[in-house]
């Protein structure tokens, strides 16, 4: 399993939640940001997040692909930021 996705399961967070936040970070990264706060997750294991997230990019990639979700919507976005 995905670390990233393991991580917010450890704090119980829902599937439904997961999907929720991944599909927000497809369409909209700085929001993804908010909602990731919102989800409860202690502030050291949300650092120990980003951490991961910020030594492994191609942790996103894997966990979008293992939701099921666009790829290529992340890389759309990655291009809107970058302007």
């Amino acid at each position: 399993m995905n670390p990233i996705i393991a991580i917010l399961k450890e704090h119980k967070v829902s599937d439904a939640k997961i999907n929720e936040l991944f599909q927000t970070l497809t369409d909209n990264p700085l929001m993804a940001m908010g909602t990731l706060g919102q989800l409860g997750i202690p502030a050291e294991k949300l650092q120990q997040l980003l951490g991961l997230v910020m030594q492994n990019p191609a942790l996103i990639k894997e966990a979008v692909l293992e939701l099921g979700l666009d790829f290529s919507k992340v890389e759309a976005a990655k291009a809107q930021l970058q302007k």
